[in-house]
């Protein structure tokens, strides 16, 4: 397979932290990577080495078989589309302008610059892909979040790239224009093209990647389909609890049917096979122990359940 995107053991380093840790990974053409992690974690600034925005203290990154640091970026500024909520945009632009910015590849109108018919065109056709064509003219403070991340995907679409990042794309959206976004995103691996984004929205990974990395502390931690990752936890269902009183780890992981314990913000969970089994048992050990349950609650598998195992936090902390 064509390899898109190269990481080789990257490191970097910001005001004596270490953000990224050696972290390698190979994405090829038409796959769609997921970054999941907590804030922090170093997602964002492995985008950024791919876009060229930031660059390594040390190793390697290849876009498109060229080295990010060595080549002319403006051979591959319109292979690569880059959405970026915290793009510093001119407030006087309209929507179309914005659009029409990833065709400069800039963040700009150029002052001297005037779009071809084919070019303004192609922006109309984007803009209304993205279900905007009566904001066209709308100017970028009037625009809900929503619109404006939705804008952002179609100016990092216009020049037909066959890279797209997009780092947290529907931060802060509601669910209607989260679902939109991921319409747009989900059509865009349709024709084969290859996705990198960044999200600590475990239900986001699951329905628009086909790989994904767990990233904590700036250091790979996990890697493989949605599907294996939650599969190492042994158990398709989770048990939830918070015990108010003294039960052992090891009584709680002996219970029948238990594949792994793990302990996030004071409640205690339990990857099960069979919850018919392992929830009577649990009930009897808590009234034995004379500890009350203060919650309970159970789950279908996820992957914010890999990342809590994993790290002993949740992915929001």
């Amino acid at each position: 397979m064509t390899t898109v995107l190269e990481l080789a053991d990257v490191t970097f380093r910001r005001d004596g932290k270490q953000i990224i840790d050696g972290i390698s990974m190979t994405v090829n053409a038409g796959e769609h990577w997921a970054l999941l992690g907590p804030n922090g974690a170093g997602k964002s600034t492995l985008l950024g080495f791919c876009a060229a925005v930031t660059f390594p203290s040390s190793g390697t990154v290849r876009v498109l078989g060229e080295q990010m640091g060595r080549v002319d970026l403006a051979r591959l500024r319109h292979s690569i589309g880059h959405v970026n909520p915290r793009h510093r945009l001119q407030y006087s632009l309209t929507v179309r302008e914005v659009v029409l910015t990833g065709i400069t590849a800039t963040i700009d109108i150029p002052m001297r610059w005037t779009p071809s018919q084919d070019e303004l065109e192609r922006a109309d056709a984007m803009i209304e892909s993205v279900g905007l064509p009566h904001k066209a003219d709308a100017h970028w403070p009037t625009l809900s979040q929503g619109e404006r991340g939705r804008s952002l995907i179609a100016r990092a679409l216009v020049s037909e790239p066959r890279l797209l990042l997009l780092d947290e794309p529907t931060t802060g959206l509601d669910p209607q224009s989260r679902r939109q976004l991921w319409d747009v995103v989900l059509g865009f691996k349709s024709r084969g093209r290859t996705v990198l984004l960044t999200t600590h929205y475990m239900d986001e990974a699951e329905r628009l990647c086909d790989r994904v990395a767990v990233v904590d502390r700036g250091k790979v931690i996990a890697l493989g389909t949605p599907a294996e990752l939650i599969a190492s936890l042994g158990g398709q269902q989770v048990i939830v609890a918070q015990l108010d009183g003294a039960v052992a780890d090891g009584e709680l992981s002996g219970l029948p049917g238990v594949h792994r314990l793990s302990r996030a913000g004071g409640s205690v969970s339990l990857a099960v096979e069979k919850l018919h089994q392992t929830l009577p048992a649990l009930l009897a050990l808590a009234q034995a122990r004379g500890a009350a349950l203060t919650q309970l609650s159970t789950h279908q598998a996820t992957l914010e359940d890999v990342f809590v195992t994993l790290t002993g936090r949740q992915l929001r902390e």
